[in-house]
């Protein structure tokens, strides 16, 4: 006996997930390669200026910033030099420290001032583009003369003439945003072993 309640009819909720995921990575690949291109580039002249690129978010954007950071500062495709980057959602001291004492809002801002330097990317991701310490963490990115780039979905809330570049998925499905921004984010770090001659290959 199938342990599926009647509340849900699998097959039909299976196929409408996928055809879905599909319809947002097809719209995605048609909406995005000019701001990835942007983002890539920016990308290398920092790496090659001795830089680096901080990621962070909330949630499920923690996660991915965790995620991608750890890609670059490791491995992707194959063993190679590694490549500077920071999620700055991983320190519990830090971050309890200035949420107790500065306030949540303060989370990432308060770490790009003391880890960013003119030049270093500076990547907030945020799917709806309203969350308040991604937002000042950009501004402060922004501040001190870093790349305030970011990763969002729908109309990009506040991010919008804030985060340049900034790659927009066209959702307002949350967890089909977060799909596409893993993507986006494994996609740059393909990207940028190829352009900084760590592995050779096609493309």
């Amino acid at each position: 006996m199938s342990l599926v309640g009647e509340n849900l009819d699998l097959p039909d909720f299976y196929a409408a997930e996928f055809a879905e995921h599909k319809d947002v990575a097809a719209a995605t690949e048609r909406a995005l390669m000019a701001p990835f291109q942007q983002l890539l580039e920016a990308s290398i002249k920092a790496i090659e200026g001795g830089g680096k690129i901080l990621f962070f978010g909330n949630g499920g954007s923690a996660s991915d910033a965790q995620h991608i950071a750890t890609e670059l500062t490791v491995r992707y495709v194959t063993d190679r030099a590694p490549i500077a980057a920071i999620a700055l959602t991983t320190d519990t001291s830090a971050l309890t420290a200035i949420g107790n004492d500065m306030g949540f809002e303060e989370l990432f801002a308060r770490q790009v001032a003391a880890l960013g330097r003119p030049g270093d990317v500076a990547v907030g991701i945020s799917t709806s583009g309203r969350s308040r310490n991604v937002i000042r963490g950009l501004e402060a990115a922004r501040d001190q003369g870093l790349v305030a780039a970011a990763l969002s979905g729908g109309d990009g809330g506040q991010l919008a003439g804030l985060a340049d570049p900034l790659l927009i998925v066209p959702s307002r499905t949350t967890a089909r945003i977060q799909e596409m921004h893993i993507m986006l984010g494994q996609m740059l770090c393909g990207a940028l072993e190829k352009s900084l001659g760590l592995v050779q290959g096609h493309g």
